[in-house]
């Protein structure tokens, strides 16, 4: 089992004049931090117009920092908007980190999952997917030596020479964003790796890698001429301190970011209110105090706590074959001296007996593809909970406000 690292730069209310540059380079910190501490990966998305929730709209530009202060993390665009970019910039933005990180580009793809960011750049919720999908016919041949074109409905690209390229040959390895649970098959099917954000349990997690790895090796199709990457990664909450009861109170805002997945997907087209007009972070804190049976659930089912209780919630996820657990450091207002300190904690006392296992891991997923293993199809109709087993509902005066 391998381990990310997870940035949304979250940036609750109330803001301050420093509020962000604190955020930027607090979270640059942790990534060399994570870095030198062997964690495997570490993404970053790409949002627009999102107030509070996410304030990441070029990620290109925090991970090509990120490559000039690492030296082994792979550094992952989870993800990019093909949807809100032409792909000749994707193309060129996937390349330039490639160079600047000497080969550690993850290139993870998206379409968005809100009119709030779609509509300013001329995109629906009613086409996104073919959009994307047609963004990822045209982006393929750009990494190719030599000139490419394209001349498609929503893209027009004349013959030109895109450079520069990138340092992996052909191409990065490839990822899709997974806002629901449903398109874990999706990109199973299409051959990429899987970026599941999302929180499961450990029988939702087996569930889905059944469905992935079955549908890669028995129903793929590629999108265009591309090399696969057979991966399945699952975000989880995070947050290891010494004793369950210090982790739980130093993850208190941990659910912030559940919170807002579910205020979003309760809103038509999962639009935002106009700017300005809900204080997010006021909102959770009310659900908060209304509700803490609830929260005290979603802190339980996330990777919260001490080492002894991280390892064995780790052990039952191993047996799904999880490729890789995305960990959720920063979010709400968790601090960065918390964050360091629990990434520390993990590394030295939890994270090394599990990435010992990845040869295993390794020789089942081989076996898996040469279809020398064959899984079972499972109905996953019962794990299709997008925001995991325990549920967070939002007040209707929210869910209202859009």
């Amino acid at each position: 089992m391998k381990f990310g690292i997870f940035y949304e730069l979250q940036l609750p209310r109330p803001w301050h004049a420093d509020g962000e540059l604190k955020l930027y380079q607090d979270a640059l910190a942790q990534l060399e931090l994570a870095d030198r501490l062997g964690y495997d990966f570490a993404w970053e998305v790409e949002h627009h117009f999102l107030e509070e929730y996410s304030h990441s709209p070029v990620p290109e530009a925090f991970l090509g920092a990120a490559s000039q202060r690492t030296k082994n993390i792979r550094l992952g665009h989870g993800i990019i908007q093909l949807t809100t970019s032409h792909p000749a910039r994707v193309a060129e933005r996937v390349a330039v980190l490639d160079l600047l990180s000497n080969g550690r580009c993850e290139f993870g793809m998206g379409e968005s999952a809100s009119i709030t960011e779609l509509e300013p750049f001329g995109r629906g919720m009613e086409d996104k997917r073919e959009v994307f999908e047609e963004a990822v016919r045209a982006i393929f041949p750009m990494f190719k030596e030599g000139g490419s074109q394209h001349h498609g409905k929503y893209f027009d690209m004349p013959l030109r020479n895109i450079v520069p390229k990138p340092v992996q040959k052909p191409h990065p390895p490839l990822w899709m964003a997974c806002s629901q649970l449903e398109t874990i098959e999706r990109a199973g099917r299409n051959g990429f790796g899987a970026l599941g954000f999302q929180f499961v349990s450990a029988d939702a997690a087996h569930a889905w890698v059944h469905a992935y790895y079955n549908a890669i090796t028995k129903r793929l199709h590629r999108l265009a001429d591309y090399i696969i990457n057979p991966n399945i990664a699952l975000v989880s909450f995070f947050m290891c301190a010494k004793t369950d009861e210090e982790a739980r109170r130093r993850a208190d805002g941990a659910t912030f970011f559940q919170f807002a997945l579910r205020f979003y997907g309760n809103q038509p087209g999962r639009k935002r209110p106009a700017p300005g007009t809900v204080n997010m972070w006021h909102e959770y804190n009310a659900w908060k105090h209304a509700n803490p049976d609830q929260q005290e659930k979603a802190l339980r089912g996330g990777l919260i706590g001490s080492p002894e209780t991280l390892r064995r919630k780790l052990a039952r996820f191993e047996t799904s074959h999880i490729d890789q657990v995305i960990l959720l450091n920063q979010a709400g207002k968790n601090s960065h001296e918390h964050i360091c300190e629990s990434l520390e904690l993990f590394a030295g006392e939890v994270m090394p007996e599990f990435q010992g296992h990845e040869p295993e891991h390794q020789a089942w997923k081989q076996r898996v593809m040469n279809r020398e293993i064959e899984l079972e199809e499972i109905d996953t109709s019962a794990f299709r909970e997008r925001y995991g087993a325990h549920r967070i509902d939002v007040p209707a005066k929210v869910a209202a406000s859009g």
